[in-house]
């Protein structure tokens, strides 16, 4: 009776799986898919960013001593980057767990949350509702719209170049874009491109990376992605409205900021270049 009743109690209990970060067998976290509820509760989460410019944690000498407004209007990330979080990225980036991209992407969806609040409390209730079909964008999605809550329009991921992605096999701003879009229900669209190789940032000191992003992007030169946003815009009747477009550029880390500076000014420019005027923002899976 007593090895029945083991065994009954083995199949109705939880079975416990390899934690994605920790790699112990345990029960797994019900909030983050493949993680368990140690390391779920250990996330460095950045709940209450404590500079609005760019979501740091900690104090910002940077932002504070340039008093620059710069090209998005913020930037929030979902995790400090902590040297376990430093890992995680690690595993993922460079040696090719891609178990973690949903993880990594759902992740990033707490920091879309911090958004949508912070900008719904400084918007109200007027917040634009656009009730149109989105055709030829990755998802064909309905925008699902809700007076209360802002919402942005469009996703777009920071571009990695030809040498990355070949030694890499994928783009992991992409693949969080991937996430976030299915989550939110928010179409994305690769606006960019990389015109040069600027070799590993976490190696350069912060004047290097801010010379070396300088003219490092492009608006894609794929006809069919131009004529893609063009029918888009047109199709959602967004060119013809007085409120700009809600943009968020989406990557894995904000360090200094210079790519995302790099990627929105570009974006500006290609969407004054077609009549619109918009808002970027940018969201980042750490904040270092």
């Amino acid at each position: 009776m007593s090895t029945w009743f083991q065994v009954a109690k083995s199949l109705l209990a939880p079975s416990a799986s390899d934690c994605l970060i920790c790699g112990k067998k345990t029960q797994l976290s019900s909030e983050i898919p493949e993680v368990c509820k140690i390391c779920q509760t250990s996330i460095p989460w950045i709940r209450n960013p404590r500079c609005s410019k760019c979501g740091r944690h900690v104090g910002c000498p940077d932002c504070s001593r340039s008093g620059d407004t710069g090209p998005i209007v913020c930037n929030r990330s979902a995790v400090a980057y902590t040297s376990v979080m430093r890992e995680v990225l690690g595993q993922y980036k460079y040696r090719g767990n891609e178990r973690l991209a949903p993880v990594l992407g759902l992740m990033l969806d707490r920091a879309y949350t911090v958004l949508q609040a912070e900008r719904g409390q400084l918007r109200g209730e007027g917040s634009r509702q656009i009730h149109s079909k989105f055709p030829a964008i990755k998802g064909k999605f309905k925008r699902i719209s809700r007076a209360s809550l802002w919402q942005a329009d469009l996703l777009v991921p920071v571009p990695v170049s030809d040498a990355r992605l070949a030694e890499r096999g994928f783009n992991q701003a992409e693949r969080l874009a991937d996430v976030l879009s299915r989550c939110r229900r928010i179409p994305q669209l690769p606006l960019l491109v990389r015109t040069h190789h600027t070799g590993k940032q976490s190696f350069k000191s912060r004047a290097e990376r801010l010379a070396d992003m300088k003219h490092a992007f492009a608006a894609n030169p794929d006809p069919a992605i131009r004529a893609e946003f063009v029918y888009w815009l047109e199709s959602a009747g967004l060119q013809t409205q007085s409120q700009p477009l809600q943009i968020i550029i989406i990557d894995d880390i904000y360090t200094t900021g210079s790519t995302i500076r790099a990627c929105a000014e570009t974006i500006h420019v290609l969407t004054g270049s077609l009549g619109c005027t918009a808002d970027i923002y940018s969201l980042t899976w750490a904040r270092s």
